[in-house]
């Protein structure tokens, strides 16, 4: 298994500079770069990655996507005086070049290349390269927006010739529209591209109406370009992950990419002069995180947009945590979207109805976006952060973010469990696992047996049960002390360990304690059971989930359609998930469900595994250290009883969670 995040970057990029005043293009600073570099470095990041050097993208490389009309333009820009440079720059909407633009712009596509190469060849299991000019606005035969070449469609066209892939997801967060990446690929159905983007119905740069939710792709393309356009400033953290549950995710897992290619732009984060939105730095790593779950973890995120410098870096820094295998942030803010992104997320899959198996059966139609239709409104969706104009022009504001900044990231990050995941070896099955997952030393009887007798004596009815405890919480102590991040334990009686789990874990503290069922079990404390899903909500102080019956491709829609939804909502601070016996889930989708909740709790989830399922502790041992979830096969869509049946939930519970909203119905 490939390991290792690689990290590539090139001082030489910084010296592409405006050399004239431009108020449009004075924001994309070389600092981008180097600020960016400088944080890493401050967060002690570099030294953990894989170091790739850059290399200048070839003539040959370049022409896959461009013409050989625009290699020439910017070939001759070399020798060129500030006022031909300037003159040159005129024929193209917000671009600049410096005599070493070229060179720059060269090294970006060689940077992006070599990273896929890395990824590809196994060096590295995923990575970042951070790159000027950026790319995802330039076109076949024009320079836009910042970009020159379109870095990003030239590695997706040079994955496929060099490594014969047939499906390249390329997500696009920047908060422009990547219209050059569209326009390329809109005929292609090798390439999925989804771009989310401030669009406030076509007023916002570049104002195309291709970039709204109706333009699907075209010709053999159609289903294959994913736009969600944001139609009011603001959008935060809840607004983001509703895309990905609701849009992103599902048709991500039934396209199951062989690469994972971001367009990664930070000026849809905090603060950001363009973008105006309202998402803090920690979303970009729960994004990352989604993203690892697919391609057999095979991920390339490559820097685009991102202008508040100190916006930008940290959300860097967490990108490339998660790319590490730290564990996520929790996630701050709210977690409900507000009514203009649920519009949105609703159009989109009213317009992708036709074209994704997934949506089949799913109650979609189009909405008229009425909650930012009158222009009156606009006013009123102003970010807390910036002032609504085009860009910050008070110093005051940019210092506010920066202050919020520092801050906000003293509360969200902490320090990360030495261990990563533990068990003991009282039944002798560690031996199965991991030889990364660490030993400890199970609990002693006397001590079992005086906890059992004082706190769970109702739950534990015999000495089976009771003597599997002491390796139960001897490992569950080690994950609520924060020693440990996760644990496994195997049990004879899953659901006893995990009600035995639950009342532990309250005791010492813990007041969010998510638990997930699966299988055929009698469920302690009390909760009705159930044919695909029942939640059930206890005095407010946990959640219960029984995920029951859920076959094959019925997974995606149960997990990603109500589980992940509920969870964030919910923001548990600890995770248990107990698996018993007559289990119809198969174990890759059980292995994906703790890798899609490591993104919760701060990565705090404690598995109880009955002790008889071998095969299946080593899977979840292996997601729980970080491998990549074993490949789920051919998509099967779910059938329409299920759709309906998670709907139902879906409708019965979104006012209490409302993450669960991705219709105009509320």
């Amino acid at each position: 298994m490939a390991s290792g995040t690689v990290l590539i970057y090139d001082e030489e990029m910084t010296t592409h500079k405006l050399l004239w005043s431009d108020p449009i293009c004075d924001i994309e600073v070389p600092e981008r770069l180097s600020s960016s570099y400088e944080q890493l470095k401050c967060y002690h990041l570099v030294e953990r990655c894989v170091y790739v050097p850059a290399r200048e993208g070839s003539e040959e490389e370049i022409l896959l996507v461009h013409s050989s009309e625009h290699l020439e333009v910017a070939k001759s820009t070399q020798a060129m005086n500030e006022e031909e440079l300037k003159r040159v720059s005129e024929n193209y909407d917000a671009f600049f070049f410096h005599p070493n633009t070229y060179r720059c712009a060269r090294l970006a596509v060689g940077a992006t290349l070599q990273l896929v190469d890395a990824v590809m060849s196994g060096k590295g299991r995923n990575g970042m390269a951070l790159v000027r000019p950026p790319g995802h606005h330039s076109q076949r035969n024009a320079a836009n927006g910042f970009c020159l070449f379109n870095n990003v469609a030239i590695a997706a066209e040079y994955a496929k010739l060099k490594y014969g892939l047939q499906r390249i997801l390329i997500v696009d967060w920047d908060v422009h529209h990547g219209q050059g990446t569209q326009y390329i690929f809109e005929e292609d159905p090798s390439v999925l591209y989804f771009s989310w983007h401030r669009y406030e119905h076509q007023e916002f740069w570049p104002s195309l109406k291709e970039s709204d939710y109706d333009a699907v792709g075209l010709g053999k393309g159609k289903g294959f370009n994913i736009n969600l356009p944001w139609n009011k400033v603001g959008m935060g953290n809840s607004d983001y992950l509703a895309a990905f549950f609701h849009v992103l995710l599902p048709v991500a897992f039934e396209f199951d990419p062989e690469l994972v290619i971001v367009s990664s732009g930070y000026d849809s984060g905090i603060g950001d002069p363009e973008g105006q939105m309202n998402a803090t730095p920690e979303v970009f790593a729960h994004l990352t995180h989604f993203l690892m779950q697919l391609a057999n973890g095979k991920l390339c995120v490559i820097l685009e947009g991102g202008y508040h410098l100190k916006s930008l870096a940290e959300s860097v820094c967490m990108t490339v945590k998660t790319l590490l295998g730290d564990p996520v942030p929790q996630i701050t803010g709210e977690m409900a979207p507000c009514l203009s992104a649920v519009e949105s997320i609703q159009n989109v899959r009213a317009a992708h109805q036709p074209y994704w198996k997934w949506l089949t059966y799913e109650d979609t139609s189009f909405l008229q976006n009425l909650s930012t239709k009158s222009h009156l409104l606009k006013k009123a969706n102003s970010n807390p952060f910036t002032e609504h104009d085009s860009k910050i022009t008070n110093s005051n504001e940019t210092v506010k973010v920066e202050r919020f900044l520092e801050l906000h990231m003293k509360n969200i990050l902490f320090p990360v469990p030495p261990i990563k995941t533990a068990t003991t070896d009282s039944t002798g099955l560690a031996h199965f696992l991991p030889v990364s997952v660490h030993l400890v030393k199970e609990m002693d009887k006397t001590e079992i047996k005086a906890l059992v007798s004082g706190f769970y004596a109702d739950l534990v009815k015999d000495d089976k049960t009771s003597l599997s405890l002491g390796s139960m919480l001897a490992i569950l102590d080690k994950i609520l002390k924060k020693e440990v991040r996760n644990g496994i334990a195997a049990s004879p009686t899953p659901a006893v360990s995990a009600a035995v789990a639950l009342r532990h874990s309250v005791r010492f503290g813990f007041q969010r304690v998510l638990c997930i069922f699966v299988g055929d079990m009698q469920i302690i404390p009390n909760i009705e059971d159930g044919k695909v899903l029942i939640v059930h909500i206890c005095e407010k102080e946990h959640l219960l989930l029984l995920l029951k019956d859920a076959e094959g491709n019925d997974f995606f829609s149960a997990v990603l359609g109500f589980i992940l939804p509920v969870a964030y909502s919910y923001q548990p601070n600890l995770t248990v998930i107990a698996v018993g016996p007559n289990r119809t889930l198969e174990i890759s989708g059980i292995s994906l469900l703790f890798a899609l909740l490591q993104g919760l709790a701060e990565s705090r989830i404690f598995a109880v595994i009955q002790d008889t399922e071998i095969k299946l502790m080593q899977s979840v041992a292996k997601a729980l250290v970080g491998a990549s979830p074993p490949h789920f096969g051919v998509y099967v869509p779910p059938t329409q009883e299920k759709v309906n049946k998670i709907k139902t939930l879906r409708d019965q519970f979104q006012q209490e969670w409302k993450m669960l909203q991705c219709s105009g119905k509320l």
